[in-house]
């Protein structure tokens, strides 16, 4: 797989995304050969919420040149050059007048940043400190920025559905408006783009499964204008996916609920599979679990990543490329995610058929015919957990807890529970 996942990061490294536009088409387009997606554009002023869809930006060429006609400064080597959202403009400028638009990081001063100005129209050019040291101050620069901001454009969005035997739904959501990044873009939208694959392969699956893709904020706001209503009825967990392609350990941002099932399934997924992981609380600062967890909506949602925006110097910065990220740990993140999703779809709460006092294991030949004997002592444990704790109110994670045994272990001897009649599901939907 991870491969694969390095063959589509090629292919889309080089595109230029942003809130709309022909590279975020053109990533769309890529995907549709993994997912089935239904696209949508939606036109620019339309209005959702507080917020109204840009104008659509689109950019054939941008640069500096100097007095020599040395491109200084080009889009066409790296698309951080050229501020987001940048207006038209062409002309001749002193280096004191240039240099009212450009940005640096110094205190990074090898790497091009990553700035954008999509709802106040100006223009500009992003480059390292290095070269902007070396630029001639005495100097005269011609700047052309070919791009347009067509206001009769539009966003482009996409959604996919994998419909289960319910129609309780799981969210997996993430957003494709940046450039060249690779964690803080591409992984988030390459680790969605295999799950969904994987998932596809599966036989039967008791959750339907919803795959949001969309511009950053802007385009989750639509989303939900769209679909919130729909997401407030059906939706029992939801997972934004950024920032998990690189060789980091997880962490886990909850939704604002701070215990919902996809906060509980993922926190003890982690702590049994993951020697060192983070679990942080919610906050309004971040991604798009700030959209869906507003609180006219307060979903469901929570974000997994591996080292956290902002964490990591490389954050928004031309140094987020693929020397980066690594894709074997981009492929652990699909798995990692797909054991999540089994969790999700075990975890159901039992009902003991024969709750009054023990049932006779050993005539059903469960328990060990030697009073003494030490084998299988844990899955004689699980049985007894999950036969004393099989109420109707506790589910497979409360008892993998409370017990302290790994769900894999419950959920084998589970199986042999529910076939022998020691268990069922608490009500006919659990038994899908």
């Amino acid at each position: 797989m991870k491969n694969e996942i390095e063959e589509y990061f090629d292919r889309l490294w080089p595109l230029n995304r942003s809130l709309t536009g022909n590279g975020n088409r053109e990533t769309l387009k890529i995907l549709t050969e993994l997912i089935d997606l239904k696209i949508e554009e939606v036109p620019s002023g339309t209005k959702c919420f507080d917020w109204k869809v840009p104008p659509e930006w689109n950019v054939t060429s941008a640069w500096v040149k100097n007095s020599k006609g040395e491109k200084v400064i080009d889009f066409a080597r790296h698309n951080l050059h050229l501020l987001g959202y940048s207006e038209p403009y062409s002309g001749k400028l002193s280096f004191s007048k240039l240099d009212k638009h450009l940005y640096t990081l110094p205190q990074q001063p090898e790497l091009i940043p990553y700035i954008t100005s999509y709802y106040k129209r100006r223009w500009g050019f992003c480059l390292s400190h290095r070269d902007y040291l070396a630029l001639d101050r005495s100097d005269e620069y011609e700047v052309l920025i070919d791009s347009t901001l067509d206001e009769q454009g539009s966003m482009t969005v996409a959604e996919a559905v994998i419909e289960g035997t319910s129609d309780r739904e799981i969210l997996i959501s993430t957003y494709f408006c940046h450039p060249s990044l690779a964690s803080n873009e591409l992984s988030g939208v390459l680790v969605a783009a295999f799950v969904y694959r994987e998932l596809l392969m599966r036989k039967k699956l008791r959750y339907t499964y919803r795959f949001a893709f969309q511009p950053e904020t802007i385009g989750t706001i639509y989303y939900l204008s769209k679909r919130g209503n729909h997401l407030k009825d059906k939706l029992d967990a939801g997972f934004i996916l950024t920032c998990i392609g690189d060789g980091g350990n997880f962490t886990y941002k909850k939704s604002r609920k701070g215990d919902s099932l996809g906060d509980r399934v993922v926190s003890i997924v982690l702590s049994q599979a993951e020697d060192v992981h983070e679990i942080i609380p919610f906050s309004p600062i971040g991604s798009d679990e700030r959209q869906y967890c507003s609180p006219g909506f307060d979903l469901p949602v929570g974000s997994l990543m591996r080292t956290m925006y902002e964490k990591y110097s490389e954050y928004h910065t031309s140094a987020d490329n693929k020397d980066y990220i690594s894709f074997p740990a981009m492929e652990s993140s699909v798995r990692r995610f797909l054991d999540i999703i089994d969790v999700l779809e075990l975890n159901k709460k039992y009902v003991n058929q024969l709750p009054f006092g023990e049932p006779q294991l050993g005539k059903r030949g469960l328990y060990p015919s030697l009073g003494t004997q030490k084998g299988n002592q844990n899955e004689l444990a699980a049985m007894m957990w999950l036969l004393n704790l099989s109420d109707g109110k506790n589910d497979l994670m409360d008892i993998s807890r409370r017990s302290k045994i790994h769900l894999s272990v419950l959920s084998r001897v589970l199986n042999i529970l529910v076939e022998n009649n020691l268990l069922k599901p608490n009500s006919p939907e659990q038994a899908i």
